[in-house]
């Protein structure tokens, strides 16, 4: 499913920054909204990361998630913020690690993904939007976004059996902030967002935002995690992690810089946190293959028991976190 979408979002966009010195650490921020906006966002926190370690840290862009995870992969990136989807990726293909994971300001310990509408609108339920008869437009997340693109991929198209391709008049794939404004702006009946991005968008443009309204909440999604390179100089890891998880614990301005992006303090986090987007991962592949005509019954049934093993086992693990 998505294999277009997929396809043109795997080629990420050339990096123009160099790989960091002993001294220095470029910082990957996803496209979740306008670099402008996310630079008015993350900027204090960046210049307090360089004044508190003592070293040089550069904030890196990119068009999509993929230039983050390309980024990491090729070291250009050494420290990045990602959803977990994306997080799960670099671990994946870009060397990274899971080392600490965001904490809401109010507490919640995580977010939500949404299906929003404009206000006015007549859909009330998901099931509006679903009827499928390609008269919608529909705009869906970037491909490594949790919340936009693997939670309704997994929660709401692969469980009902809909492919959106065929459910939508047109399925665009954008970030957060642009799929909200476009339904703010009645140029898609519908689209994915998240509890985070909705926050956020009360503050940038808050006339927009009491333009949108929540038709969908999904099960919640473990806060977002900072990702390191396994092969960062342990010397810059330690550095990095005794600033970090100190930081906002007692300094009020550090406390407003955090509240800036929606955060309190950090916490330790590992790979592990990762895990229930894995088992997603697997339910969406589990779902795809057991609706797929093409197969015959012989060639499918090994493949369905290997992934319902992979998900159970998956299961396992989430469950001896608890």
């Amino acid at each position: 499913m998505f294999r277009s979408i997929l396809t043109a979002a795997a080629v990420a966009a050339t990096v123009a920054i160099a790989p960091a010195s002993a001294q220095e650490l470029n910082f990957g921020i996803i496209s979740t909204e306008s670099t402008a906006n996310l630079k008015r966002q993350w900027d204090p926190f960046i210049e307090a990361m360089s004044k508190g370690t003592g070293m040089q840290v550069k904030a890196f862009f990119a068009s999509d998630y993929a230039g983050v995870i390309e980024g990491m992969r090729f070291n250009k990136v050494q420290v990045a913020w990602f959803g977990n989807k994306s997080a799960m990726e670099a671990v994946d293909r870009s060397s990274g690690e899971v080392f600490a994971q965001s904490v809401d300001k109010d507490g919640n310990p995580g977010y939500w993904s949404h299906i929003i509408v404009h206000k006015d609108s007549a859909f009330q339920t998901l099931d509006d939007v679903l009827k499928c008869d390609k008269t919608l437009d529909f705009g869906i997340g970037d491909p490594n976004s949790t919340s936009g693109f693997l939670v309704p991929t997994t929660f709401i198209f692969s469980a009902k059996g809909i492919d959106p391709r065929n459910c939508f008049k047109t399925l665009r794939s954008a970030n957060h902030e642009a799929n909200a404004l476009a339904v703010a702006n009645k140029l898609v009946h519908a689209a994915a967002n998240n509890s985070e991005n909705l926050t956020r968008l009360k503050v940038s443009s808050p006339a927009k935002a009491a333009d949108v309204r929540v038709i969908w909440t999904s099960p919640l999604i473990p806060a977002d995690p900072l990702v390191w390179r396994t092969d960062l100089d342990p010397a810059l890891k330690k550095k990095l992690s005794d600033w970090l998880f100190a930081y906002g614990t007692k300094d009020e301005e550090e406390k407003k810089v955090l509240a800036g992006l929606n955060w309190a303090p950090f916490k330790k986090s590992t790979n592990a946190q990762l895990l229930p987007v894995r088992q997603m991962e697997v339910n969406k592949d589990l779902m795809k293959l057991k609706d797929d005509t093409k197969i015959s019954a012989e060639e499918k049934q090994p493949k369905l028991v290997a992934l319902q093993k992979e998900f159970d086992e998956l299961g396992r693990q989430i469950a001896t976190m608890k």
